[in-house]
């Protein structure tokens, strides 16, 4: 009886704690939280950005609440942080190319201009990267009152890029009107 007892307790117990698990895209692990700001971030989607037929990278979008609108994350408060795991070497000029190409493809010649010296700063800190292996894990993270900030495989790159409104812009790159891949803005909008 006492056996049973503790084996009923302990069943409960770990029925209590909450599951960790992770999503598996092409190799690419991500969590079911990202802790960022004080805040435990959750993941809303992951995907695969294909360019022609070959993988360049799996993302993950981690936001404060699931929402399953491009123009409710866009304008959602508080922070978030994009998640990138390399499919493939890519060069820091790759990178930096295809995220001004995509950015360029989402925005206004006005606001393209507006936001021309944090594109810069963007850019530049990508160049320095040089070239980046396949499995790197990068985030492109935002906190409110702070900026954009980018980490490659858990280490901080380049300063923070100041304003937050910048980081919703930078978001139109997968969320866009225009994005970077259909079936990946769909993925990180929760779709499958």
């Amino acid at each position: 009886m006492k056996h049973l007892v503790s084996t009923l307790f302990l069943s409960v117990a770990l029925s209590s704690l909450p599951a960790w698990s992770a999503v598996e895209v092409k190799g690419a692990k991500f969590g079911d939280t990202y802790a960022l700001a004080n805040q435990s971030l959750q993941l809303n989607g992951v995907g695969v950005r294909v360019k022609v037929i070959v993988d360049v990278y799996a993302a993950g979008l981690y936001l404060p609440r699931k929402e399953a609108s491009a123009s409710g994350i866009l304008a959602m408060p508080g922070a978030k942080s994009m998640q990138i795991v390399l499919l493939r070497n890519l060069s820091g000029e790759d990178f930096a190319d295809a995220m001004i190409k995509g950015f360029r493809k989402n925005h206004s010649s006005a606001e393209i201009a507006r936001f021309q010296p944090k594109l810069d700063e963007i850019k530049g800190l990508m160049l320095a990267f040089g070239e980046v292996k396949k499995g790197a894990v990068i985030h492109i993270d935002h906190q409110p009152g702070s900026g954009t900030f980018v980490l490659v495989n858990g280490e901080r790159k380049g300063p923070v890029i100041v304003g937050d409104d910048f980081y919703a812009a930078l978001l139109k790159i997968w969320l866009g009107e225009h994005p970077v891949d259909d079936d990946l803005k769909a993925a990180l909008l929760g779709g499958k």
